[in-house]
């Protein structure tokens, strides 16, 4: 995954914890089961939540494995392999750019058959901040525009675009697309997003608590120490 050096063997722990995670969200979306085997699932459900919340990291410290100057975030809601929440979304850098792939399954779901909207927004917003990243800029969203064009089907392909349209000074505007993989060139999904590197003065503010894996105070000093923060006055 690049970046720093990592315990390969809690990488791979993380991943197929968040694996059957996501698993188990699908099939509890899905499944027609009685009350009574509801019931069951629910306390071994709680069960292996009290032994993971055996041992816990404070919220502002960074996770072991995560490494920022590379943009490996192991819980990102959005790409992240180690969360249940994360389809996950692959993103890589190509010439003027960003792509990614995803695959929402049923857990996404808004109208019948398709992603809610609201996730539409959260991955465009994700692969805007990425794609600002792979030009060599970075800042906090601070305004993001999202067009619906078409619906997005659910457990099918998807295709991402993203790249950076604008620049001036502090402030970048990237545009994006969602579509299939079958059909990349048909928009379903259009957004623009304005990006602004906050003020220095603003940084012990914003980051200020945050430390690394260690406990040591690490305040950001690159782009993707704060993609997944937004403030209207950054």
């Amino acid at each position: 995954m690049g970046g720093q050096p990592h315990d390969a063997d809690l990488m791979a722990a993380v991943t197929e914890l968040g694996t059957a995670l996501r698993q188990l969200v699908d099939a509890s979306v899905l499944t027609t089961v009685p009350a009574d085997q509801l019931r069951a699932a629910a306390a071994d459900a709680q069960a292996v939540t009290a032994r993971l919340a055996a041992s816990q990291r404070p919220a502002t410290q960074l996770p072991a494995l995560d490494d920022p100057v590379v943009f490996r975030r192991v819980y990102s809601p959005v790409s992240g392999v180690g969360s249940a929440l994360a389809p996950p979304v692959r993103i890589r850098r190509v010439e003027g750019g960003v792509v990614a792939e995803a695959l929402l399954g049923p857990a996404y779901e808004g109208p019948p058959g398709y992603v809610h909207g609201g996730v539409s927004s959260l991955l465009m917003d994700q692969l805007l901040g990425s794609a600002a990243i792979a030009a060599g800029l970075w800042g906090m969203t601070v305004h993001l525009e999202v067009d619906y064009r078409r619906p997005v089907p659910l457990s099918t392909p998807l295709t991402m675009r993203a790249q950076v349209t604008e620049t001036a000074g502090r402030k970048c505007v990237v545009t994006g697309t969602i579509a299939t993989a079958a059909a990349p060139d048909r928009t379903l999904v259009e957004a623009r997003g304005v990006f602004v590197l906050p003020r220095e003065e603003l940084h012990a503010d914003y980051f200020g608590t945050i430390t690394d894996a260690t406990g040591r105070h690490r305040p950001p000093a690159r782009p993707t120490d704060a993609t997944a923060l937004s403030d209207a006055d950054a």
